[in-house]
């Protein structure tokens, strides 16, 4: 079954238990998450420089669980991924047509 990244959300808030009033515990445990998550992904990078080789499978999965983390806070937050993806495209054209323009 393919799932849309709204869906995706939605499945990912009823493990996580979030609601729509999370409290600040939740909201602190699922950024910690990310935080930690996106680390994990950040020592597969280091890994890649230190011993040229990366562990492609190693970097997915630990990619997987940022967009676990990134997917309950949108949740926790009351946000449709898919509205956030749009406006993150809209903030980065407009910082390159700014750049182009300088």
């Amino acid at each position: 079954m393919i799932m849309t990244i709204d869906e995706y959300a939605a499945w990912a808030a009823t493990i996580a238990k979030v609601d729509e009033h999370p409290s600040n515990e939740r909201l602190s445990y699922l950024g910690l998450g990310l935080a930690g998550e996106a680390g994990e992904v950040a020592d597969h990078i280091k890994k890649l420089l230190r011993d040229d080789w990366l562990d492609k499978a190693g970097l997915v999965d630990e990619l997987g669980d940022v967009i676990y983390y990134w997917a309950c806070l949108c949740a926790a937050t009351g946000q449709q991924p898919s509205e956030l993806l749009k406006a993150s495209a809209a903030k980065i054209k407009r910082r390159l047509s700014e750049a182009a323009s300088r």
